[in-house]
Order: C-alpha cells, then sequence, then structure tokens
C-alpha cells in the first residue's frame, strides 16, 4: 500500500484576522489537493499566528488567548477534510483542559471526526513561559491507509515512545514540529533519522518558518519538512525521500510504501526492529 503526503513549511507572518490565517491554510491545502496528496501535514504550533492579531487596541495576545480560537480552528479544518477527501493532521493547537493549557495535535478524518494527541514531553520554555502541561498517554490512528501516530517535536527525541509506537503498530509517525534555531531544528531531525532506523518506520516532519514579531516566544523560526525512511537498500541512501528548502515558504510531496517497511522488517540489510532484545528491554504491550 502507499501513501501520499503533503508536508506544510508553514510561513508565520503577521495577520489581521482569522480569515487571513484561514486563506493561508486553504491555499496549503489546496496544493496537497492538486498533488492528489491523501494526507497533509501542518506544524507544531502554526495556530499561534492567529495571537498576531492583535486584540484590536495596539496589544498582542498572549498564549492564554489561543484556546479562544479552537472552535473556529476545529471547523475549519473540518470542512477542509470533508471537501477534500484528505487525511488533515493540523499541527498542533492550544486547548484548555480544566483550566491547564495542552499542545495538542489534531487528526481531522475526511467524514468529519476528529481524533488528538496532547504532547508528552514538554520542553523547559513551555512550561516555564506557557505554563504547559504534558500529556498522559499514547495514542495510535487507524486510518483507511494504516495505521499512525502523531508525536509532536520533542516527543521524537524520546526513544521509548516511539518503540510504543511501533509497538501498537503504527507505520507511519507524523512529527510536527516548532523550533527557533538551528540547535533545536537539528535536535529533532537527527532523532527523527534515529527513530526511522531504529523502528524501521516512516518519520513525516515538518517545522514553522517565518517570525511573528509581536508573539512571544514565536519571532524566531527555523524549519524544514522532511519525509525520512530507514536507511536500507529500497530506500534513499541518505533516508530522505523528499525534503523542502531551509526555512522556505513551500509544500513538499512524497509517495510512502508501506510493503518497503514489511520488507526491511523481514529481510533488510538489518532487521533492528525483529532483532530488539526484548528478553532485555521488554516492548511497552509486553511490560
Amino acid at each position: 500500500m502507499k501513501i501520499r503526503v503533503s508536508v506544510v513549511q508553514y510561513h508565520l507572518h503577521t495577520i489581521q484576522s482569522f480569515e487571513d490565517f484561514a486563506m493561508q491554510c486553504e491555499h496549503y491545502i489546496k496544493t496537497a489537493q492538486e498533488f492528489n496528496s491523501e494526507f497533509i501535514l501542518f506544524p507544531e504550533f502554526f495556530t499561534t499566528q492567529l495571537l498576531s492579531i492583535g486584540d484590536g487596541h495596539g496589544s498582542a495576545l498572549s498564549i492564554n488567548d489561543l484556546p479562544g480560537f479552537t472552535e473556529r480552528y476545529r471547523e475549519l479544518f473540518v470542512r477542509f477534510a470533508q471537501e477534500t477527501g484528505m487525511h488533515i493532521i493540523g499541527g498542533t493547537h492550544v486547548v484548555n483542559r480544566g483550566g491547564k493549557l495542552y499542545n495538542v495535535a489534531h487528526l481531522f478524518y475526511p467524514d468529519g471526526r476528529i481524533a488528538e494527541q496532547a504532547k508528552l514531553h514538554i520542553t523547559p520554555t513551555e512550561v516555564e513561559e506557557w505554563n504547559m502541561s504534558a500529556g498522559d498517554g499514547l495514542q495510535v490512528f487507524d486510518t483507511d491507509k494504516g495505521r499512525i501516530a502523531m508525536l509532536t517535536c520533542y516527543d521524537i527525541e524520546f526513544p521509548e515512545i516511539v518503540r510504543m509506537a511501533k509497538a501498537k503498530g503504527a507505520d507511519v509517525i507524523f512529527c510536527p514540529s516548532c523550533t527557533d534555531d538551528r540547535h533545536g531544528f537539528h535536535r529533532v531531525r537527527y532523532t527523527s533519522h534515529a527513530r526511522a532506523i531504529e523502528n524501521q518506520v516512516y518519520v513525516v516532519l515538518t517545522g514553522t518558518v517565518g517570525s511573528l514579531p509581536t508573539v512571544d516566544f514565536m519571532r524566531g523560526n527555523f524549519g524544514q519538512a522532511a519525509v525520512i525512511t530507514p536507511n536500507d537498500v529500497p530506500f534513499p541512501p541518505q533516508g530522505i525521500m523528499v525534503q523542502g528548502e531551509l526555512n522556505n515558504d513551500m509544500v513538499v510531496t512524497a509517495d510512502l510504501d508501506l510493503s518497503l517497511l514489511y520488507e526491511v522488517r523481514e529481510k533488510g540489510s538489518v532487521t533492528t526492529w525483529r532483532d530488539r532484545r526484548t528478553d532485555l528491554y521488554p516492548d511497552w504491550e509486553e511490560a
């Protein structure tokens, strides 16, 4: 089975209204639709662009205001998914649950359903500056094109959680990210390659580009989309199926062949998933 995915390097810039945000998102959606994509991935924290609208009195909005856009955000992306027939990983959006803020990845199904995965590992900046809370459980999601997981940015830097996702049957890890400099970008990028090799899965990764001069902690963005593969003969030698131009506003598209994953797990040059030592470090399901 093959899956065509499009990946958005979302350009952050100051906007004047929710309608501006909707039009920019629609542009990326229509681009993916023209490529007949079945999945499209937006980056982490891309909805912080809504904070640049301000309060109408010359003051910027804060992260605590972002959950106020949740209903309109969800309605917009449900409509996109239903109209296009695509599965849309709508990046992440900050929601308020019980007075706590969570950074939540959203999967919008073509039939109007919405699935969520809260970020499980929270960076020091998210805790100290935005008072974010961590999610408390990992889920995998069935689609008509296979089983996937959504792990956000810092999550991909923890091998255990990706191994759990693979043990639960995920073949594709969608990783929306947001990094503000080269160091953060390369941490996420290098560990995405490691997770693809360890678990013999695809990792679909993207990040924000551009700048929000009026939004705290979103002034710097350093990002690049990539579709990352295991490093074995059926795949590109560097484990990169496609990648965008660094820090450019663009969409990249690739076909993921799930049969190649099954092939290398069984008879690849290395069979890292099969050869793991569950007697020494059990899978989550076995533990």
